[in-house]
């Protein structure tokens, strides 16, 4: 396939073993390829910042002499433009960016090489995500495209196939693949829901129910039920075998009300929802009933919430649950679902928009991740609320973050048009 250029193999012999990588490796591959990379070393150190016209490798434009820390261990500065959206492999050191230059691109996280170049949007590409299993690749634009690739053989990691366009929405606002099939998940700002399974690339459903933009949905964690919300202010819960809602709560439901709904997230249980507002409402949805069972104020009114993650601090996904929901008011709030009540409160210091929140896996379930517009990510103890490792770098804010190799790494999409890797420890 003429575009799925990808390197000489000889630059990923590390990955034809499929070999589990562990920050170890990742810091061992490393070379100073006068991206002015630091040591982990000198993470601490104020001082060891980036030389002079540094900024510019990291997409940064140097006025007035900014000078940008940078604790990355790795640089990906290919796409020309924002980069909105990132995700990363289930198990390989394979990072997935899509961005205002129209493409979205596969490469390695720990040498900054593509793997593939993803084209063929004419629009921002605003959504990538890869399968439970890995082998397929989807990337979602404002051109209303959905474009899927597909790994090549069982050897590597490094080709990659065009498999199919998926066609339907208006335009796309977000992607999500099922917890274990090859079925794909659409919002589009038409107010419609779509439905795909793959490879075949056929329409499974067509969601009609919402009255606005579909700002955000997700499987259930058990991949039963479909969850979705829009900028109306309305919350539907589909069975995916079905075009009718299972329930629906809207702006007229007096409890619910939330302006708009602007995020939301599920718990491992598949049995609560827990919707964001733009209005900085956030409320506990129960799935058997349909109904609020509780709302959470903590974040400044008239702030939108724009990031919820559930936390699975007892393990195994016992209890009711923590989750967090990070707002435009800078705070992330961590809630006891048991109790309904505020554990602690995250901060970035400039108090710039919390862009995104993420949960690590198991061992360290206690660990969260948050990217934010002030430019930085940071790894807290979701237990205590203690701040455990600052990640700088960019000269822009944090529009999208994901973590891979088994949380051991974050990897960040800027607005400064590069995309960075970070030790989460």
């Amino acid at each position: 396939m003429a575009d799925s250029t990808h390197p000489d193999p000889t630059h990923h012999e590390e990955d034809e073993g499929e070999e589990f990588l562990t920050q170890d490796d990742i810091l061992a591959e490393l070379e100073d390829d006068g991206d002015h990379l630091m040591d982990e070393g000198e993470d601490e150190d104020e001082e060891d910042a980036l030389e002079d016209g540094g900024d510019a490798a990291i997409g940064g434009e140097a006025t007035d002499d900014v000078v940008y820390e940078d604790n990355s261990i790795q640089h990906f500065p290919t796409h020309e433009a924002s980069v909105f959206a990132v995700s990363m492999h289930p198990t390989q050191p394979i990072a997935a960016s899509g961005g205002e230059d129209d493409f979205g691109y596969l490469w390695n996280v720990n040498n900054g090489e593509v793997i593939v170049k993803l084209t063929g949007h004419s629009d921002s590409v605003t959504s990538t995500g890869f399968s439970a299993d890995g082998e397929l690749i989807a990337t979602g634009g404002m051109d209303g495209k959905v474009r899927i690739w597909r790994r090549v053989g069982k050897e590597n990691w490094t080709i990659w196939e065009f498999l199919t366009e998926l066609q339907g929405p208006d335009e796309v606002m977000w992607l999500r693949w099922h917890p274990r099939g090859a079925v794909l998940l659409a919002g589009s700002n038409d107010s419609t829901v779509w439905l795909w399974q793959l490879p075949s690339g056929n329409t499974m459903q067509v969601f009609a129910g919402h009255s606005g933009p579909v700002q955000c949905g997700e499987f259930t964690p058990d991949g039963k039920r479909i969850v979705t919300a829009d900028a109306e202010g309305t919350l539907i819960f589909w069975d995916p075998r079905s075009p009718s809602p299972v329930f629906k709560l809207s702006s007229t439901d007096g409890r619910f009300n939330l302006d708009g709904v602007t995020s939301l997230s599920v718990n491992a249980a598949s049995s609560l929802a827990v919707v964001g507002g733009v209005s900085g409402g956030v409320r506990v949805v129960s799935l058997s009933k349909g109904d609020v069972v509780g709302a959470l104020d903590g974040h400044k009114e008239g702030e939108s919430v724009e990031a919820v993650q559930f936390v699975d601090l007892a393990g195994a996904g016992a209890g009711s649950g923590v989750v967090i929901t990070g707002g435009t008011d800078g705070k992330a709030c961590i809630w006891d679902l048991s109790t309904m009540r505020l554990r602690a409160t995250l901060e970035h210091e400039a108090h710039d928009a919390i862009t995104s929140l993420l949960a690590h896996p198991s061992p360290k379930n206690h660990l969260v991740t948050s990217g934010s517009a002030d430019k930085t990510l940071r790894t807290w103890d979701a237990r205590t609320g203690k701040l455990l490792k600052e990640h700088k770098g960019h000269s822009g804010p944090i529009l999208g973050a994901a973590l891979g190799l088994g949380g051991s790494v974050v990897v960040s999409a800027g607005d400064d048009g590069v995309c960075l890797v970070f030790a989460t420890e």
